[in-house]
């Protein structure tokens, strides 16, 4: 596994050499939210990152063991992208990320069915959410 070249010692910004970017809490939200993805899943998102960019952002986070690709039942071609217990453990800084986001900025959608769910009991939703994606992980390695 090939890691990023980080700048310095400091935890936070040796952390986001291989996350800082938006695309790749990006990525992380989607495979927090559907669990599994394939490449044309993250194509389709609302944000329409580029394909080129979603080709390099997948490879460092692969690359930095926070995802896996995995092979696609039935289908050679295609690979099925999934949180390693390293991703998983980044999503409770996106659920900070995210109610930060509904408390702090004006115009976000503060319906989302996620962001209720977190909010009605945030340690419930961390725990269904990231033993779900542990479980299924241990599933895959089985």
């Amino acid at each position: 596994m090939k890691s990023a070249e980080m700048r310095s010692d400091c935890p936070i910004s040796s952390s986001l050499d291989i996350f800082g970017d938006k695309w790749s809490l990006l990525i992380v939200r989607d495979l927090m939210l559907h669990k599994s993805r394939t490449y044309g899943d993250f194509t389709k998102s609302a944000e329409k990152i580029a394909t080129n960019i979603l080709a390099n952002r997948l490879q460092m986070l692969e690359n930095n063991g926070i995802i896996i690709k995995l092979l696609y039942p039935g289908n050679k071609v295609k690979g099925l992208y999934r949180l390693t217990p390293k991703g998983v453990d980044l999503i409770p800084a996106l659920i900070e990320i995210a109610l930060w986001g509904g408390k702090n900025i004006s115009n976000i959608d503060d319906g989302s069915p996620f962001l209720k769910e977190v909010k009605k009991n945030k340690t419930k939703f961390l725990k269904k959410i990231m033993d779900g994606l542990l479980q299924e992980d241990k599933t895959n390695i089985d």
